[in-house]
């Protein structure tokens, strides 16, 4: 079977939807026909074999494939698919099934029959080896010869049930090529499903380099691989193929050569161009990956019309493309280079050369492409000056990753430069590129001679230690950077100084320090008349007093009016942090006014090319204000979709994803205890030691899937983090003893755990709902039922532990002997977890009976509470099937198969998969 082009990657890539389409398909009734569409090394033929790799045992495949020479022989597909098969037995031997008639394969090689008669024997034979169920596959439609393009017209004419699948390319299909009369006329006769492939995007060629390597790639290896190979699969598994077995160095990767026969293969795509054309796709290699029209004709000295004709030739080949209004570039970033590395050194500096005369002669030109252009001709003095200057500009409109490109291309020839150290530092700190700005800070604070140069060093590595986790090495630096203000003149840098140790006593929870320093630097850079500045530290004091219980609404107002002010004044960094921290550190008064100040701090955020709050902050907050409004589903799914964008931008140094820790806990609240495991494996704290946090998390787990060994050993290792890290928080605390408690721990057990908290004024909710747990297990109904109470009238917690605490309630009245009022407090738990699902709807399910109320209303599964695909994926969790395998009959990833699953508990209200089977039972038709 020819379609076997297996790739180098386990999984398959960014084609999920297509394949569900296909295997739809594949199961539906009559003839079906798809055609895919796509350039070569897109994933077509991948595509084709995930999709035959899966189907029943009991389905009849047949595939054909077109050579490049195909043309010249009738019939060529079909000819090449039978080559090899039984022929037909006689009549005392039965010929096995899928064998071929001799004479029907003799008269479709026989050019003295007529054409209607070898097409009319081509079907018969298509006929018998396809017997109901089928799939016929034609791949490379583009190369076929006009009789075979015929013979796919007629299949889906064939009795029985069949899908009928042909791939192409369409930049090869012409006006003469036998195909393009077949895509037009099968339009024209049959229903006929399209699938485009288009290349993968920088998030699924992290997939793709993580599967292979079998480790996240950084930031810098995905994107320059994704660069390189313009996101075409083929061209990026060469690339890791030439990598070798051990060890794969995907950093190196990035600089190796292109393999011979990769490269050799895009060279062939200039076999037949003219010496114009040859002219000119050379002086595009050099000049980079979109280059001007006006300095491609500077370069190429050809008059403007012929070197239109010329590019628009290149254009309609394919080999070239218009990437923006009079800009060009090589449709496959790697024909480039294969046309590059052909020239010789002299004659690339020449063209290096030219080009900067022209960008130069005209002024204004891109930075970034100005230093490119010396750095090939050998100008350096050219490519430092363009670095600096275009490194400013990036980081003033907020391209961060830009910035900091151009920064590392300066000090590569540099090294010693403070304003291209100064630069790489902030910009890799705007993409939250942590230890790539670690490095750099640290180096340009070792640089710097000037107290002011190393102040502004120290403020930001403080900043970028903070945000590492580096709590102790942030603290040092504070104590620096005070050191240093006294040495620093009544200026700027010493107001910005200042500013950096109300944001570190800020951080520290030290409130009135924090504020004392912001208002020291407020009157500072009033004297000096730095606005930003002031705006800076307003923030501040304003984050300071949002954290002081009588002070909330003070500070509150005083970061409304920052956040207003500094978008006023285009200081989009800090109106973007004003608005997460009023988001972060107090509960918006409404759900509609939380989104408005989200979608704010993210516009802000993007402006200022700050990734962490643009991404990571953002689904985040979308995250918590969906639990705030009591939609499980839809906390997962926006944590889902900020999982999915952060997967382009991975990080180098954070141990674990933004979003792992608080996933988790929402797979944990669904019952999703497979989603949970898997995302928990990923997680790690500084220096690869778990932090608190996922402490927790693996105890949780352990509980709920019932091992009492292990969550015994668990919160063994939980306590002594909490030794080793810091005190608990009382929402923490809640979920583990009710995941303790729900597993069998005795009481005693888990009583310690409150001993660990530091219970602020603002966490009385949390510590009576706790004590309420504890004392329920140990017997006292009467004491609980206070503390029950208190919590579940609560507006301070969520809708759904405001649940837990109504279920709480009500089992103590009903041991108390008070079922009326018990009914009451179930009714309101049903109610606050509508849109809830697991553990906690579970238990009050559990109590429904008790208090005389109805079991849920049984919604059909046909009903819309499931989507298609939901359902048919609760089906297959009824039969058992684990994560894995629900990926592997579903052609879907892991990742993807969890999600499903943890949907579908949340939308059912259900903890565990066996309840699946049950629900299902319940409620099939008939």
């Amino acid at each position: 079977m020819r379609v076997d082009r297996g790739g180098l990657s386990p999984v398959m890539v960014g084609r999920d939807a297509e394949l569900r389409r296909l295997v739809r398909l594949a199961a539906g009734p009559g003839s079906q026909i798809a055609l895919v569409a796509g350039e070569a090394g897109v994933g077509k033929s991948r595509l084709v074999q995930e999709l035959l790799d899966g189907l029943p045992a009991d389905t009849r495949v047949l595939v054909a494939q077109a050579d490049p020479g195909a043309l010249g022989r009738p019939f060529g597909l079909l000819l090449d698919a039978v080559d090899g098969l039984a022929p037909a037995g006689s009549a005392d031997d039965p010929a096995p099934a899928g064998s071929v008639d001799p004479d029907a394969l003799r008269i479709l090689g026989d050019p003295g029959h007529s054409i209607v008669e070898r097409l009319r024997a081509a079907a018969g034979i298509v006929q018998v080896l396809t017997a109901q169920p089928a799939v016929v596959v034609f791949e490379d439609l583009h190369w076929a010869d006009p009789e075979s393009t015929a013979l796919f017209e007629r299949i889906p004419d064939l009795t029985g049930r069949r899908l009928l699948v042909g791939t192409y390319r369409p930049d090869e299909v012409t006006r003469r090529s036998p195909v393009a009369e077949l895509l037009t006329r099968l339009e024209r006769r049959y229903p006929v499903t399209h699938l485009r492939l288009e290349r993968l995007g920088l998030t699924e060629t992290s997939v793709l380099l993580e599967a292979v390597s079998g480790r996240p790639p950084s930031y810098r290896a995905a994107a320059s691989l994704h660069n390189r190979t313009g996101g075409n699969p083929y061209f990026l598994e060469e690339l890791l193929r030439a990598g070798g077995d051990g060890g794969l160095d995907l950093e190196r990767l990035c600089e190796q050569p292109l393999p011979w026969n990769l490269a050799e293969a895009l060279r062939r795509q200039l076999d037949d161009v003219d010496p114009r054309q040859q002219r000119v796709v050379e002086a595009a290699a050099v000049l980079g990956h979109r280059v001007p029209f006006d300095v491609l004709a500077a370069v190429t000295e050809l008059p403007e019309y012929d070197l239109i004709v010329v590019l628009r030739d290149l254009v309609r080949r394919g080999l070239m493309i218009e990437t923006g209004e009079d800009e060009f570039g090589f449709r496959h970033a790697l024909a480039r280079e294969a046309v590059a590395d052909q020239l010789l050194g002299r004659e690339r500096r020449r063209l290096h050369e030219l080009a900067l005369d022209a960008l130069l002669a005209a002024g204004d030109a891109d930075p970034a492409l100005v230093a490119r252009h010396a750095r090939g001709a050998g100008r350096y003095d050219d490519l430092i000056r363009a670095a600096r200057s275009g490194c400013a500009r990036y980081l003033a409109i907020g391209a961060a990753h830009q910035a900091l490109s151009l920064a590392e291309m300066g000090l590569e020839e540099a090294p010693d430069d403070l304003e291209l150290r100064a630069g790489a530092a902030r910009a890799a700190w705007l993409a939250n590129l942590l230890h790539d700005a670690w490095q750099h800070t640290r180096r340009w604070a070792r640089d710097a001679a000037a107290p002011a140069d190393r102040s502004a060093a120290l403020r930001l590595l403080a900043r970028v230690a903070w945000e590492d986790g580096r709590r102790e090495e942030a603290k040092a630096l504070t104590e620096e950077i005070l050191d240093i203000i006294d040495q620093l003149p009544r200026g700027a840098e010493r107001a910005h100084a200042m500013g950096t140790v109300a944001q570190s006593y800020m951080l520290t929870d030290r409130l009135p320090d924090a504020i004392a320093w912001a208002d020291r630097t407020i009157a500072l850079a009033d004297e000096l008349d730095l606005p930003g500045v002031r705006l800076a530290a307003a923030v501040e004091k304003g984050s300071a007093l949002l954290s002081m219980p009588d002070r909330v609404e003070s500070g509150r107002t005083l970061l409304l009016a920052v956040a207003e002010d500094a978008e006023a004044a285009g200081e989009w960094l800090t109106a973007a942090r004003a608005l997460h921290n009023i988001i972060g550190i107090v509960p918006p008064s409404s759900l509609a006014d939380g989104n408005e100040l989200l979608e704010r701090m993210r516009a802000d955020a993007e402006r200022a090319g700050f990734e962490s709050l643009a991404v990571a902050a953002y689904f985040e907050g979308r995250a918590r204000f969906a639990m705030d409004d009591g939609d499980l589903h839809a906390a997962i799914t926006a944590l889902e979709e900020g999982h999915r964008r952060e997967r382009g931008y991975l990080r180098t140094s954070r141990g674990t994803n933004y979003h792992g820790v608080f996933l988790t806990g929402l797979a944990l609240e669904a019952g999703d205890l497979d989603r949970a495991e898997s995302v928990l494996a990923t997680l790690t704290g500084p220096e690869g030691k778990p932090s608190l946090a996922v402490l927790g998390l693996v105890f949780h787990l352990a509980c709920r899937r019932g091992d009492a060994a292990a969550a015994e050993a668990a919160l063994d290792d939980f306590y002594a983090g909490v030794d080793r890290i810091g005190a608990p928080y009382g929402e923490q605390v809640h979920d583990l003893v009710a995941a303790g408690l729900a597993a069998g721990l005795p009481g005693k057990r888990l009583r310690p755990l409150t001993e660990r908290v530091s219970w602020s004024d603002a966490a009385h909710r949390w510590r009576a709902l706790v004590f309420a747990q504890l004392d329920e297990a140990d017997g006292r109904a009467a004491e609980a039922l206070v503390g029950y109470e208190e919590a579940a009238g609560s507006p301070d917690l969520g809708p759904a532990v405001r649940a837990s605490a109504h279920a709480g309630a009500a089992r103590c009245l009903i041991d108390l002997g008070h079922v009326d009022r018990a009914r009451e407090h179930v009714a309101a738990a049903a109610e606050a977890l509508a849109r809830w699902g697991g553990w906690r709807v579970a238990e009050v399910d559990a109590l429904r009976g008790r208090v005389g109320l109805p079991a849920p209303a049984a919604v059909g599964i046909d009903d819309a509470v499931l989507t298609p695909r939901e359902r048919e994926v609760a089906a297959l969790i009824a039969e058992g099937l684990t994560n894995a395998e629900l990926a592997r009959r579903l052609y879907i990833s892991k990742k993807t198969a969890a999600v499903h699953v943890s949907n579908i508990l949340g939308k059912l209200g259900l903890s565990s998969r066996t309840q699946v089977a049950a629900w299902l039972q319940r409620h099939r038709p008939g």
